[in-house]
């Protein structure tokens, strides 16, 4: 009898183990949180016992690594009187080095846990006069005057945040940023490539683009999905004259359709409408053509198609270069 007991008893459990075991997996992955603590790192310098939730879902990845995070400053060539401005500092790891070597740095973080604990860890090190933090949305704040950017920036904003840098108001050297590895790729993709894209085009436009070094998914806490790769986004000296806002409606209609040739594209007539009424053209008194104007446009043909082939012609001279390739990929 006990025999017999023993046995449906390792049945049982033989039945229900995996299934315990499928269930606490489930509820690991299912938890969009991970456990952070600083006195994990080095005691001596982190005495604090804060225990920060780091969310995958707002790219809250810390970068650990020392090696990467020292080759990051040295290649950001930082001189001892640049203010840097970096997005998304986390808990400082890689802010503390900067501080050591710039004279300011200004640290754009939404975070207000971040930003506590960022701001103790800074004092520690006795360098809270050279820090200034905007706690805000890095794309809708206002930054301030800086001369170099260094960040390891949220992978769910790098394409808007390239743009804001590159096309804002405020000229930089150089920005060194930390991006998830396929973005870079895209970033770093020349005519002919099968990845060429939108995003190249008018990045590279305005700013030369240098592969640095890959990092491994390893070297974060909580470790993210993918790798990441590091480049540096110098700004061009000079850059074509040509109008943005015709431009990116340009270069949208050339990226529409991935399987178009450039002139299948502009052959068709609601593609050159559409394009006309995206640019904001000028009239010939220099003012921009109002609603009116566009609808007697549309009203004839040959007058749009002639304003149209000059437009077209025009930008085309402005960027033969940036168009090698016969197929492009439609992705931003």
């Amino acid at each position: 009898m006990n025999t017999q007991l023993k046995k449906r008893n390792l049945i049982q459990f033989c039945l229900i183990e995996p299934i315990f075991r499928q269930n606490t997996l489930r509820q690991l992955r299912n938890k969009p949180t991970h456990h952070y603590n600083d006195r994990t790192r080095n005691t001596k310098e982190h005495n604090q016992q804060d225990y920060l939730f780091l969310y995958k879902n707002k790219g809250q990845h810390l970068l650990t690594n020392q090696r990467i995070l020292d080759t990051i400053v040295r290649k950001s060539s930082i001189n001892p009187t640049d203010t840097v401005l970096e997005i998304g500092p986390g808990t400082g790891n890689l802010t503390l080095k900067l501080l050591n070597v710039a004279s300011k740095v200004v640290s754009v973080e939404i975070d207000k846990r971040m930003v506590e604990v960022l701001n103790k860890r800074v004092k520690e090190h006795g360098f809270e006069e050279k820090l200034s933090v905007i706690r805000e949305d890095a794309l809708k704040a206002e930054f301030p005057k800086f001369d170099l950017v260094v960040a390891n920036i949220p992978y769910g904003i790098s394409s808007p945040l390239v743009a804001k840098l590159v096309y804002g108001v405020n000229p930089f050297r150089s920005a060194t940023l930390l991006l998830q590895k396929e973005f870079a790729r895209r970033l770093l993709a020349k005519p002919g490539d099968s990845e060429f894209n939108r995003l190249a085009v008018n990045v590279k436009m305005v700013a030369d683009v240098e592969f640095v070094m890959n990092v491994s998914k390893r070297d974060f806490l909580p470790v993210p999905k993918v790798d990441s790769s590091v480049v540096i986004i110098r700004p061009k000296d000079q850059i074509p004259d040509v109008n943005l806002d015709e431009w990116w409606a340009f270069t949208k209609t050339c990226f529409g359709k991935k399987n178009k040739t450039l002139g299948a594209t502009f052959k068709q007539k609601k593609k050159v409408i559409e394009l006309f009424r995206l640019s904001k053209m000028a009239s010939s008194n220099g003012e921009e053509m109002n609603r009116n104007q566009y609808v007697c446009a549309d009203n004839d043909g040959r007058q749009m198609r002639r304003v149209m082939e000059k437009s077209v012609i025009h930008l085309l001279a402005q960027i033969e270069s940036c168009f090698c390739s016969r197929r492009r990929s439609s992705r931003f």
